[in-house]
């Protein structure tokens, strides 16, 4: 966007209403995370790119599969560090049962807490995501869960926020089940149609069409008939069903690089071609299935394979087996019948296939695509590309941590696993290693070089994970598969303790640098006076926005039923800011959704300032705060921090006047120890943040704008 629209965008009337679009410019909020990471902007990034799209992996599952707890793996092992040899230990929940690697920075939520969702949609909303991708790949579809988030999401964007909105991600290996659920459920019924995330035209879906398809199958098989050069097994076959899809089993004997034709016939051996195909470099004992460019009407056919390239064949039964066709070598008839499947579609299979754009999910982390259409959601670096129909590269994975072990699928816990620092074939050494997102960098390099048109990221939230004794061979007293503890995990939601928030702010940088960010607009101050009127702000620009509707507001059972979460610190909800300065002093104004609560109180309409532009000095970069105490009606206190710690020492005073939901005051640059005005300056209001001295207290409690870590920039425009 140019910084003229820009300018014009931003300006907007300082009463009434919201806009029905509010566009809090995400993009250009500043922060500097805890370890000294600074996030991208316009100069790094450049600006917004067209067709580029984030998508993240989302769980809704907490609270589905409570078995007792929570059961935290983290605390545990720092309770007992010998529990995983110990499968008896009392601090196990049971076998299978759902445990936590950690805590999330919200507690051990359930899905439907409607302020933790609520708190989802503004962060991913801040960060830049597309879309969220649900995780019904176990064949429950958690639709409480789901609709408890697109009720939230939906009400959030009526008040004019951006959300991501929503795709599924199906089984790999059987998905009809979960489709038609889907289907029945909220796309047949039109319900939160905003919140369906398109591509191509549709709504996505991760499914694989084909085995979407009703079917009937031959699979009775005691041998391999050989394909030899020169000759034609075959199958004629009856079906009274519209056919979509006809194909057999095929063994190579463990050999490489095999290869033949399918060719389909009307009638028989001697019947026209209605179809025919090339399939190489064939998987022993696959199934391969010959796709017809139309459906084809009932009737009588015959499936051929032929031109045979290394060794391959048919696998073949002896007794007949298919009444409704036999076996046949060379257009001629013989005992028996070869493996056959039939695809064919009803109805409502019909319309679901018409209905969404599908992508074909690769479950394997290693492979890669093995056709047009499919989609990863999880590989180890450097990953694949993979591409549509038309050969453009259209979508690549970044992963947070990889359950990979020497080059197989593994389990988390088993010593070698891809953890959050491993990158450049080793895993990062030093205690502070797991904050950096090592091995998270490395999977961007990779897609950010590559530059595909959609990046779907693992993932959000899963935090929770089966314990097991036994993982696709391996067998341990206690293993945990696709998380375990805080270096192998890969869930970007902030935890409580640990790496804090260092993964949000980590991914927000990379999704600004894979999708470019619009530039800060100047400032463009303008003589106010601290009257109460208010009238003369609006020809200041830019106007700094907060999301709407985000006061934190919560209660709700959590994952122990006897836990109740509640905060109702939210007070104000600040929606727009902006500051105006001369030589002297700075002015800021605030506006909120509502009338202002009374000013009485702790933590009211704190005004945070990094006089510096510098995360460095200060307590989280801030050097002086504003109206922590009001010696009187018209006035704020000033006060400087003392030694980086949520200290404050008395610096003097500022005016400060009150409207209905408007506020406003002046501070001397002076009083802030400036002698004059800054070439920058990085600042944030928050009401009720009830602090701590921890990065936290603008993300749990109150409202903050901007939210969370960020700070608007305020930068005068270049004479």
């Amino acid at each position: 966007m140019k910084s003229s629209r820009v300018a014009v965008a931003v300006t907007v009337a300082l009463t009434g209403s919201v806009a029905a679009e509010w566009d809090n410019f995400s993009d250009t909020w500043v922060a500097t995370d805890s370890l000294g990471r600074s996030m991208s902007t316009f100069a790094q990034t450049g600006p917004p790119r067209p067709a580029r799209s984030v998508g993240l992996f989302y769980f809704l599952w907490h609270g589905a599969h409570v078995q007792g707890g929570p059961y935290d793996v983290t605390r545990i092992l720092a309770q007992n560090p010998q529990a995983m040899s110990q499968p008896d230990s009392p601090l196990w929940g049971p076998l299978h049962a759902p445990h936590h690697w950690g805590e999330s920075i919200f507690g051990y939520y359930r899905t439907a807490d409607a302020g933790v969702l609520r708190k989802h949609a503004q962060m991913l909303g801040d960060a830049g995501v597309d879309v969220v991708i649900f995780d019904v790949t176990n064949q429950v579809t958690y639709r409480d869960d789901y609709f408890a988030l697109l009720r939230e999401w939906s009400a959030f964007r009526q008040l004019g926020n951006r959300t991501p909105q929503v795709a599924f991600l199906t089984p790999f290996w059987d998905p009809p089940k979960v489709v038609r659920e889907l289907w029945r459920d909220l796309y047949s019924t039109g319900q939160f149609r905003e919140l369906w995330f398109e591509w191509e035209g549709k709504p996505l879906i991760l499914a694989d069409p084909a085995l979407l398809l009703l079917r009937e199958e031959s699979a009775a098989q005691d041998h391999p008939a050989e394909l030899k050069p020169g000759h034609v097994l075959g199958q004629t076959f009856e079906t009274e069903r519209t056919l979509h899809s006809v194909g057999g089993r095929f063994p190579t004997w463990g050999t490489t690089r095999s290869a033949v034709t399918l060719t389909l016939r009307r009638a028989g051996p001697d019947g026209s071609v209605v179809a025919r195909e090339r399939f190489a470099q064939v998987h022993d004992n696959a199934w391969l299935q010959l796709k017809l460019a139309t459906p084809l009407p009932p009737g009588t056919y015959v499936l051929e394979a032929g031109e045979p390239e290394g060794r391959i064949g048919w696998w073949s039964h002896g007794p007949d087996s298919f009444a409704a066709g036999h076996a046949t070598t060379d257009g001629a008839a013989v005992s028996g019948d070869r493996t056959l499947r039939l695809l064919w579609s009803d109805a409502e299979t019909d319309s679901i296939r018409d209905f969404f754009t599908f992508r074909k999910p690769q479950p394997d982390y290693f492979q890669g695509p093995t056709q047009p259409d499919m989609w990863s959601w999880l590989e180890v670096a450097p990953q694949h590309v993979f591409r549509n129909a038309r050969g453009e590269e259209e979508q690549m994975s970044v992963g947070v941590a990889q359950n990979a072990v020497n080059g197989r699928l593994g389990s988390m816990s088993e010593p070698g696993a891809l953890g959050r620092s491993f990158h450049d074939g080793k895993t990062g050494a030093g205690a502070g290693a797991v904050r950096w997102g090592l091995n998270f960098a490395e999977q961007w390099a990779s897609a950010l070089r590559e530059d595909p048109r959609f990046v779907f990221v693992t993932g959000w939230n899963e935090w929770i994970m089966g314990r097991f004794n036994e993982f696709n061979g391996v067998k341990l007293p206690v293993m945990f598969v696709d998380q375990f503890d805080q270096e192998h995990s890969r869930d970007l939601e902030p935890m409580r303790g640990g790496h804090g928030d260092d993964y949000f702010c980590q991914f927000v940088d990379y999704v600004r640098r894979y999708k470019g960010t619009r530039p800060l607009p100047p400032l463009r101050s303008r003589p106010v006076k601290m009257d109460g009127s208010f009238a003369d702000w609006v020809p200041v620009e830019p106007e700094f926005r907060d999301t709407v509707g985000d006061p934190v507001r919560r209660q709700h059972m959590g994952w122990d039923p006897k836990v109740l979460y509640t905060n109702s610190t939210g007070r104000n909800d600040l929606v727009a800011a902006k500051t105006s300065w001369t030589r002297r002093e700075a002015a800021f104004y605030l506006r909120t959704r509502e009338p202002l609560s009374s000013p009485e109180g702790s933590d009211w309409m704190l005004l945070f300032l990094d006089t510096d532009a510098d995360a460095r000095t200060g307590w989280l970069g801030y050097d002086a705060v504003v109206n922590r105490a009001r010696p009187d009606a018209r006035t704020a206190s000033v006060e400087r921090n003392v030694g980086g710690r949520y200290e404050w020492a008395p610096a003097g005073v500022a005016e400060l006047r009150l409207g209905p939901s408007e506020l406003e005051l002046s501070v001397p640059w002076k009083t802030l120890g400036l002698r004059q005005a800054p070439a920058r300056l990085d600042f944030k209001w928050a009401d009720h943040p009830r602090p701590t001295g921890e990065w936290s207290d603008f993300t749990l409690n109150g409202d903050a704008a901007p939210n969370d870590r960020f700070n608007f920039r305020a930068e005068p425009a270049q004479p």
